[in-house]
């Protein structure tokens, strides 16, 4: 009966957005080239996110000193990367993903161990307190990102595609670049995982019962704490991971990229209804669509479309697409 009572409304938001636009755009190798570069960016913010939506659903803290595990990532993959030049500049894709891949995974390791660091001392002692975590973590945030300076510098650093991933495919006159494909690649397998763990394993289950009952899991002798530094790690681990892919999309890495970001990540958390994983693949997908389409049609709204866009869900949904608890 549950699968009966499924709400699919809001998973028909994304193609009905990509087809109330394709008018205005006019041409249709344009408008594809738009929507899968949109998809790709959608799945970069929904990696970042991902992370941040569990933690703001299991353990309802505010975390936005978030963007310094992003930038972390990033950085990490240039210090990666730039050791395997040999690789990177090979014009053989199995060479270059040799050089990403690792680059992806000492990044989330990275990413995580600092996040561990980040929940004990910054976190831990403002469970509960909404305003202090934002003023606590946004002030990690600030030294997280001038430690990066310290170790990188501050200038703007180059994080180039390797050889193979650069250039675009063609399907007839709509051209669409290669790194926008595997993107869209890693979003659908981080997606899969979450859900495949949310659903299916007991530390998912452990997670759902958490977010709509934490009292009532502790009371079965489940250590909810642990349970919580466990997800604050893989939100951190996840946010190196999407650094990496973020850092990649720009070609270029800043010590600010994770601040400039995080104003996307949170529209997307509460588009998605926050907690939601699913409401968070929903709401960045959206972002990322509407980031490309009003680029192109109207670069000098681009800026305030995607508040538009959150305006508009919350009027139809004032909890958003997939509410997980009343908040």
């Amino acid at each position: 009966m549950k699968n009966l009572d499924f709400d699919w409304k809001p998973l028909v938001l994304v193609p009905l957005l990509a087809v109330l636009v394709m008018p205005f755009i006019g041409s249709t190798s344009t408008w594809v080239t738009l929507t899968v570069a949109g998809l790709a960016m959608g799945m970069i913010i929904f990696i970042i996110a991902s992370g941040l939506t569990l933690v703001f659903g299991l353990m309802d803290v505010l975390n936005f000193g978030h963007g310094v595990f992003i930038a972390l990532g990033a950085f990490v993959a240039t210090s990666v990367m730039g050791a395997m030049g040999d690789w990177t500049s090979s014009d053989q894709l199995w060479r270059n993903l040799v050089a990403v891949f690792p680059a992806m995974l000492i990044a989330m390791a990275v990413a995580g161990a600092v996040g561990l660091a980040f929940e004990r001392f910054i976190v831990r002692p403002v469970y509960g307190q909404h305003l202090k975590q934002i003023l606590i973590t946004m002030g990690g945030m600030i030294i997280g990102e001038e430690l990066i300076k310290v170790i990188w510098g501050p200038a703007q650093i180059a994080l180039p595609l390797p050889e193979a991933m650069r250039g675009s495919l063609y399907l007839g006159d709509a051209a669409i670049e290669k790194y926008r494909l595997m993107a869209v690649v890693v979003g659908l397998a981080v997606f899969a995982t979450l859900a495949w763990v949310l659903s299916r394993t007991k530390i998912g289950l452990l997670i759902r019962a958490g977010v709509q009952d934490r009292e009532m899991v502790e009371s079965l002798g489940y250590r909810i704490k642990r349970l919580f530094i466990g997800v604050f790690v893989v939100g951190s681990g996840l946010a190196g991971l999407g650094g990496v892919m973020w850092g990649l999309y720009q070609q270029t890495v800043t010590p600010q990229m994770g601040a400039q970001v995080n104003v996307l990540i949170f529209i997307v958390i509460i588009i998605g209804g926050l907690g939601s994983t699913g409401g968070a693949l929903i709401g960045a997908l959206l972002v990322g669509l509407m980031a490309n389409y009003t680029g192109f049609l109207a670069p000098k709204v681009a800026l305030f479309s995607n508040i538009a866009l959150m305006v508009g869900v919350l009027l139809w949904r004032p909890q958003g697409v997939y509410p997980v608890a009343n908040r």
